[in-house]
């Protein structure tokens, strides 16, 4: 199953370019997230009760085609992996306009986090129930193993050599 979300492109979403900001793209997808959360009853406030909230490890974009002020846009939702207690996900957007034209990929790997211990954790099963209604055949199971294959990682400097 796919979730969709729709913005109109305002004054403020734009760059020097006149078209749509890199900064707007990360902004559309995470609101496209929250508005999912929403739909799925699991919202901020039931995440507040839970003590738990979704936090992106990474994320990537491809863009296709520019998207313009006053335009009307469509954020696709789709789950591309997840572990098996929904701990890991991965969601894939997609940015469309009206006419079907595909403009833009995201990919945002997460996690779910207990939000008094600041450590990764398991969802309830309302999350899990509410992701597995999204996951397809070609959903993957993810595990703790799929963080080592992303691109970066930390690299601490001495802190003298800031200055």
């Amino acid at each position: 199953m796919i979730f969709y979300h729709t913005f109109e492109v305002r004054w403020s979403d734009l760059d020097a370019n006149k078209h749509l900001a890199n900064s707007s793209y990360v902004q559309f997808c995470a609101q496209t997230r929250m508005a999912f959360m929403k739909k799925e009853k699991m919202g901020v406030t039931q995440m507040s009760r839970w003590g738990i909230g979704p936090v992106i490890m990474h994320e990537r974009f491809s863009f296709f085609k520019e998207i313009f002020a006053d335009q009307k846009v469509i954020v696709s939702l789709e789950i591309d992996g997840c572990a098996e207690d929904a701990s890991i996900y991965r969601f894939v957007h997609k940015f469309y306009l009206p006419d079907g034209s595909h403009c833009a990929t995201s990919e945002a790997t997460g996690v779910w986090i207990d939000t008094m211990l600041r450590k990764m954790t398991s969802p309830p099963d309302d999350v899990v129930e509410a992701m597995n209604k999204y996951k397809t055949a070609e959903t993957i199971l993810m595990t703790r193993e799929d963080f080592k294959k992303l691109p970066f990682r930390p690299e601490n400097i001495d802190p003298a050599t800031l200055n």
